[in-house]
């Protein structure tokens, strides 16, 4: 089945909008009280309270100082783990990314999350539409650098292979020389034992074109596939399901330049050949 029909997830927002909820209650305050006492729409209130919107700490501190919950609120905020901070859809990626044994990634527009260098990331997060705020997009930059801790993962870190299109190499996401420093990151990441990079030359048809994918191996050694379009994205744990993108990857590898030839056409791009 697709693991996206599972049960909707308990996070540590929806804890924490439900103590919001009891001590606004025992307070005997409404949420069109509340909203008005800190200067917020009262639906902010309701979001909240449900866990369908994030507590900033700013607010969690006015919260605590009005409903005098000795910075309850506050705390819980700072407690919240990383990958809850990040967007929903890719939460439940994230949770089976930590403990991989294996991931394979093909991506075809960006450099994939977890190989890009803060500067990259961030402009990728000013070029989002609708647009988000400054401390959201800041947020999201600390999770997703936190996703990289991946790679010195003790006692050792998966086997990893990335293919990526020779585009991405090229498109000046940050400018030129953000996007240098970043060709410059992945040829540093070329040279790790563990991980495999390939670029898919531009004008090569290849297995994929459907769009990107991820493919992980769990500890238990049960295999998913992780894919992602606009704003939607999917886990797939069904067996049949799962072995067509691993023989659409495993078609990919063969396609896709070499580990040497991609290291080379790095070099190139970098004049370091």
């Amino acid at each position: 089945m697709h693991q996206a029909n599972k049960p909707k997830r308990i996070t540590s927002w929806h804890v924490i909008g439900a103590q919001l909820s009891h001590f606004r209650r025992a307070a005997r305050l409404t949420q069109p009280a509340l909203a008005e006492a800190v200067g917020v729409h009262e639906d902010t209130i309701g979001s909240i309270e449900q866990g369908r919107r994030a507590l900033k700490i700013d607010l969690a501190e006015a919260f605590d100082e009005i409903l005098d919950t000795k910075g309850a609120l506050a705390v819980a905020v700072e407690k919240v783990p990383e990958r809850e901070k990040l967007p929903a859809f890719v939460q439940d990626l994230v949770e089976h990314e930590e403990e991989a044994l294996t991931l394979l990634w093909y991506e075809s527009q960006v450099v994939p999350g977890l190989l890009q260098t803060p500067a990259y990331a961030r402009a990728l997060f000013s070029c989002l539409y609708p647009p988000i705020s400054d401390d959201l997009a800041e947020e999201r930059l600390s999770a997703r650098l936190n996703r990289q801790q991946l790679m010195e993962r003790k006692p050792s870190p998966p086997m990893m292979n990335f293919v990526l299109e020779e585009v991405i190499l090229h498109r000046p996401v940050g400018g030129d020389d953000v996007l240098r420093e970043q060709v410059r990151c992945l040829r540093r990441y070329a040279e790790l034992p563990f991980l495999g990079l390939q670029i898919m030359p531009t004008k090569r048809t290849h297995a994929s074109l459907a769009g990107p994918m991820i493919l992980l191996e769990t500890p238990e050694h049960d295999h998913l596939a992780y894919i992602e379009t606009q704003r939607v994205s999917f886990l797939v744990d069904d067996p049949d399901e799962v072995s067509v993108y691993q023989q659409k990857y495993g078609m990919l590898r063969s396609q896709a330049l070499t580990p040497e030839e991609s290291m080379g056409l790095l070099d190139d791009l970098l004049g370091e050949s």
